[in-house]
């Protein structure tokens, strides 16, 4: 097994993986190998993706047109804000 040292760590990281820590109920090592491995997606427990697979196909096709027609507007160009 290789050991690697991540230096400048800031303050706010360092507080993001304590209480990630807390919450797993881990050491700070195995947490950050954890997060390591599921970011990167090699880890056994979670697969990589980005959230939204459970939403995948839950759409009616009714509920999808209704979704295309509300983002339609932001589809368009307001010429005047490239003036």
């Amino acid at each position: 097994m290789k050991t690697m040292t991540i230096r400048n760590v800031s303050p706010d990281l360092a507080a993001a993986l304590e209480e990630e820590k807390s919450r797993r109920g881990l050491s700070l090592n195995r947490t950050v190998l954890a997060l390591m491995s599921e970011a990167l997606g090699v880890s056994e427990e979670a697969e990589r993706g980005n959230g939204l697979r459970r939403l995948a196909g839950t759409w009616t096709e009714d509920e999808f047109r209704e979704f295309e027609e509300a983002v339609r507007p932001f589809r368009e160009i307001d010429e005047e804000l490239w003036r």
